[in-house]
């Protein structure tokens, strides 16, 4: 499997400076970041680490989910996924205090039962979720 690779420059201080994150492997895009509008209620035009964290938790959730559904017999034909990445302070600094995933899906040839059983296998197995093991992260899964 590949590495994947992200970039980030960065000028002056915390308060004072900012920076922007490259997606260097695909060259997709490059986002502007600060701390300022990371710790506001408005990001106005500039990201995160917490809102790229829930972009590759969200995306990857629905790989994983997708690939258990048809493991279980069903047929996914769409899942809504949203993962809400919460920041407080720690002892030092902050942390990510929580994550929600929330989704809502068609699925044929699975009932609620069904679904909700591999809704939470996906939450579990999933490559990022292994990866946050040290952070609390919910699941809100229904069907359409």
């Amino acid at each position: 499997m590949p590495t994947r690779t992200a970039r980030t420059a960065w000028n002056g201080t915390l308060e004072a400076g900012s920076g922007q994150v490259e997606l260097t492997s695909s060259g997709a895009a490059t986002f502007d970041v600060s701390f300022p509008k990371r710790a506001a209620e408005e990001a106005g035009g500039t990201t995160s680490p917490e809102e790229l964290i829930a972009a590759a938790h969200s995306s990857c959730y629905a790989m994983q989910l997708s690939a258990l559904i048809a493991e279980a017999g069903g047929t996914p034909q769409s899942l809504d996924i949203t993962a809400d990445v919460s920041l407080g302070p720690d002892t030092v600094g902050f942390k990510l205090t929580g994550i929600k995933l929330t989704v809502r899906a068609e699925v044929d040839g699975l009932d609620a039962d069904g679904f909700a059983k591999v809704a939470q296998a996906a939450k579990e197995t999933c490559p990022i979720s292994k990866a946050l093991t040290g952070v609390d992260i919910t699941l809100d899964a229904a069907l359409d």
